[in-house]
């Protein structure tokens, strides 16, 4: 309410500040043409009367006729333009008037149909995130460049501008933006990760030296972080050590959850390097038999959350045949026959028509004593 009350003062105070010297002067009596006019007209009458009684001649008395006549056409002359600007003027008038609050009225209309002060503001990441037009980029991207040159400690500015110079192509600003954030603001695992990703793509797709330590720094600060453990074992590859990249990609591969959107990539540098794809998540028998040291509450947690997981990952992709077998002997060990046969029931129905998965299938079954 104080913001509306706020804008309508201002906004009367503008227009009043207009409308005030185009006040109509209609009211302020006789024109000053009008009043000279009188007065020419009354020395008419003087010398009209001055010639009757003999006190001028009827020649100087032409002659002060005449003089007088000029005045008075004069006058009139002037009295005509002046009601032509006055014409003028109300016109301009009416102009501005009309500007100056139908405009507004028009503007305030228009916001009420489709604006309104209740909604939040848009932060400056959020509207580079949401992939404006190439129009948007660049007069945001100015506006936070301009931002940053009175304020380069803004540590935040840079961090917010750095995605958006990637995605422009502009590396080598992208990596000097990562640069100035971990300057101020301290180095952590998603601007080393943007910095080391920036000299990649700077380089042409090649590890450097700057890259590879922006990686380091980045797995200093988080051992398990996906990114960094990649392009670690891509420098390893490139530097001519396909064995150390085979053993960094594997400890990576067994972290990563089958749907993780970097398994595939993950998959194909593995497979550059000789090395076996990583197996695909669940209990397997060993991990069943080695939670047999665990105490029994922490091994009955331990198992089923695996086997949860394995079971899940079945139901939605069910045409991993040893993961069915897993799954199958976990239950078992875990003393759920009924769910080790339901198992064995829904890998039957998956591979119905694979004959040499079914004979798998069935063979475990009867090592188990689950029945065919």
């Amino acid at each position: 309410m104080l913001l509306w009350l706020a804008i309508s003062l201002m906004t009367g105070a503008a227009i009043m500040a207009v409308l005030w010297p185009l006040r109509s002067r209609a009211g302020d009596g006789v024109s000053d043409g009008q009043a000279d006019l009188a007065v020419y007209r009354d020395q008419l009458a003087e010398i009209e009367r001055d010639r009757a009684s003999g006190l001028i001649g009827a020649a100087e008395s032409e002659a002060a006729r005449n003089e007088v006549a000029r005045r008075i056409l004069r006058v009139a002359g002037a009295e005509a333009a002046e009601r032509a600007a006055g014409g003028a003027d109300r016109r301009r008038r009416v102009a501005a008037v009309v500007a100056l609050i139908g405009v507004p009225l028009f503007a305030g209309g228009l916001y009420f149909a489709l604006g309104s002060p209740q909604l939040d503001g848009q932060p400056l990441a959020a509207r580079l995130d949401a992939q404006p037009s190439g129009a948007d980029v660049a007069i945001l991207v100015r506006r936070v460049e301009e931002h940053l040159a009175t304020n380069p400690d803004d540590g935040r500015g840079y961090e917010v501008i750095a995605p958006v110079y990637m995605r422009l192509g502009r590396y080598e600003d992208a990596a000097r933006a990562w640069q100035n954030a971990i300057r101020l603001d301290g180095s952590d695992v998603r601007r080393q990760n943007g910095l080391g990703e920036a000299l990649l793509a700077q380089s042409g797709g090649v590890v450097t030296a700057e890259a590879k330590a922006a990686f380091e720094a980045a797995q200093a600060a988080d051992a398990k972080d996906p990114r960094a453990r990649y392009f670690l074992g891509l420098a390893a590859e490139q530097d001519g050590r396909p064995q150390d990249a085979a053993a960094i990609w594997s400890a990576l591969a067994a972290d990563t959850p089958a749907d993780a959107p970097w398994q595939p990539m993950l998959a194909a540098a593995l497979a550059r390097v000789g090395a076996p794809a990583a197996p695909a998540p669940g209990p397997s028998a060993e991990d069943v038999a080695a939670s047999q040291q665990m105490s029994a509450q922490d091994r009955d947690a331990m198992i089923r959350g695996m086997v949860d997981r394995l079971s899940q990952r079945l139901a939605e992709k069910g045409d991993d045949l040893d993961g069915w077998l897993r799954l199958m002997r976990a239950w078992n060990v875990l003393g759920e026959g009924a769910k080790a046969r339901d198992a064995a029931a829904k890998a039957r129905v998956q591979f119905a028509a694979d004959g040499q998965a079914l004979g798998r299938i069935d063979a475990l079954a009867r090592e188990l004593g689950l029945g065919s």
